[in-house]
């Protein structure tokens, strides 16, 4: 079993990668309004279920229970999803082409996070579950993935 600190090191490895990419590839108003304006949708959204007792992380350093390197993950998958996006469709199409592709990385990994331990799904809302892990999450990744490519799409 990988460890928290190597688990979140290498997700920030990942988000740092796929910012400089973006700064080396995009208009700065892009990359800023994608990586800046996601990763504060992607707190607010985890404080939001966190505080909901939905979700526990074990993984630290935290503020308001939302572990940092989360927002790293969020918007280095939501990036890479919106650049292979681009390379079949552009505009609006692009930014549901992009939460389709994110949202599906999230069901194919998700699961692991959980199996190791990294956190832990503690609702008992109804509704299916894939793999141990509940269908508001998915639907979570649709509307956070959607908003976080929405925001850089004015200025591509």
């Amino acid at each position: 079993m990988p460890s928290s600190r190597s688990f979140a090191l290498v997700t920030v490895a990942v988000g740092f990668v796929a910012l400089a990419h973006a700064a080396l590839t995009w208009p700065p108003e892009a990359t800023l309004a994608l990586f800046g304006g996601g990763a504060a949708i992607a707190f607010v959204a985890e404080a939001v279920v966190i505080n909901l007792g939905f979700l526990e992380h074990r993984v630290c350093p935290k503020l308001l229970g939302v572990p940092l390197y989360v927002l790293f993950g969020w918007t280095g998958a939501v990036y890479v999803a919106f650049r292979m996006a681009f390379l079949a469709t552009d505009g609006p199409s692009a930014v549901a082409v992009a939460a389709t592709i994110a949202t599906t990385y999230d069901l194919l990994v998700d699961h692991r996070g959980v199996a190791e331990g990294h956190w832990t799904y503690t609702d008992d809302l109804p509704g299916p579950r894939f793999r141990g892990v509940p269908w508001w999450n998915y639907a979570g990744w649709v509307v956070v993935s959607s908003i976080t490519a929405a925001l850089a799409l004015p200025f591509l």
